[in-house]
């Protein structure tokens, strides 16, 4: 059995945008939509009518959502120490579970050390699901290491935050998740090309992904970054990520 797992930055909350995500979403056709910058209950409510997802969870002020076609045996939001957003756990059984986390924003090198500091807490955290399948999914707001930074591309107050960190971006983050023997779910299926999620109207830059750890690696049977379908432009600032991913 496989199913489909979307993740999904609908910016600022998503209001005054929910026809346009929904489109997306019924466009993507997952079983498991995770979102981040879902800050707005009323906002996901709408869109798991619209797209008549039967389950969803959504708490004010916190940026992880998510919608599900599938059962769920338990969710829950996590206060990981130093975190500027909980992070989500999705219990689909007790052997499949899916981490919604959106770590901090900002491209500097003191950010960097911040978003270093909060994935190893949430790996700390998840520590005792280590040997079963999961998958940490969202926004990691951070570079792979390998990839390019056009600084050129960027607004001029980020260009200037970057020159005074070091003149390029520190890719800790990510390689953190390496080192822990998680796979990149995207660099593994798709070893070249650059897989920009942001912003959807430049998009040069890959800050959304899906990890899973090496040994459940051949479970990822596709992973796509949703350019093509229709509104996705409109809808948000990120382009959403949508994995295939065999379970038991």
């Amino acid at each position: 059995m496989t199913f489909k797992l979307l993740s999904y930055n609908i910016r600022f909350g998503g209001a005054g945008r929910e026809h346009l995500i929904a489109r997306v979403i019924r466009a993507a056709a997952p079983e498991l939509v995770v979102f981040q910058e879902a800050t707005n209950p009323e906002v996901i409510e709408q869109i798991a009518e619209e797209t008549e997802f039967p389950l969803w969870a959504a708490k004010r002020g916190h940026s992880i959502a998510f919608l599900s076609r599938m059962a769920v045996a338990h969710y829950e939001w996590h206060y990981s120490l130093g975190a500027r957003h909980p992070f989500m756990e999705i219990e689909l059984t007790p052997q499949t579970r899916v981490f919604g986390l959106h770590l901090s924003a900002r491209f500097s090198k003191w950010s960097e050390m911040r978003r270093v500091r909060e994935i190893r807490q949430l790996l700390a955290d998840i520590q005792k699901y280590q040997y079963g399948f999961h998958a940490l999914v969202g926004d990691f707001n951070t570079l792979a290491p390998g990839e390019i930074l056009n600084v050129k591309r960027m607004p001029t107050w980020i260009r200037a935050l970057i020159w005074l960190s070091g003149r390029d971006i520190q890719r800790h983050t990510i390689q953190t998740m390496l080192d822990a023997n998680y796979v990149d779910g995207f660099r593994h299926l798709h070893p070249v090309g650059d897989g920009a999620t942001f912003p959807t109207w430049d998009p040069h830059l890959r800050l959304d992904y899906v990890f899973i750890p090496k040994g459940f690696a051949p479970r990822l049977r596709q992973m796509h970054v949703l350019k093509d379908i229709p509104n996705v432009t409109g809808a948000s600032d990120h382009f959403p990520l949508l994995a295939e991913i065999e379970c038991e």
